[in-house]
């Protein structure tokens, strides 16, 4: 049992390891979603609405774990760079509806070898990525929800 004072560390902290690695995460991916021209809060708009769309900005602010006024201007950004539409929905003018374009949709196959690169970066593989993934799901509010990185 580690001495009470220990626990104390800064370096045994899971918060300090969880946002440290938090912003090496950010400065990994930066080089890559580059050449996408890609912000990585904009990659992640993005994975949303590959795997599901369209969606209001609401529920797609609550998938991000993001406030919907952060996430607004990420999504006009993404409108100007011909990627996304934002739209009112027909049934109901109070909500407003994000998909993806064509150019969008284009975008997705040279984001196909994203996670390979991240992967090459960081020297691990999918079943390493998959273990810390899982590891981080009660502190991410994301525990019981099905991921494959494959």
């Amino acid at each position: 049992m580690p001495n009470r004072d220990d626990m104390l560390r800064l370096d045994n902290q899971v918060c300090f390891a969880i946002v440290t690695a938090a912003r090496n995460v950010v400065s990994i991916y930066r080089p890559i979603l580059e050449p996408l021209g890609l912000t990585h809060p904009q990659y992640l708009v993005m994975l949303a609405l590959w795997e599901d769309g369209p969606w209001s900005l609401g529920a797609l602010a609550d998938e991000l774990a993001l406030e919907p006024a952060s996430l607004s201007p990420l999504v006009k950004r993404l409108e100007a760079e011909g990627l996304v539409t934002r739209r009112r929905s027909s049934s109901d003018e109070r909500i407003l509806l994000i998909d993806v374009t064509h150019e969008g949709r284009t975008l997705r196959q040279l984001a196909l070898d994203v996670p390979a690169q991240v992967m090459a970066a960081v020297g691990l593989v999918p079943e390493e990525l998959e273990a810390l993934r899982d590891a981080l799901a009660p502190f991410a509010g994301r525990a019981g929800r099905a991921w494959d990185i494959r």
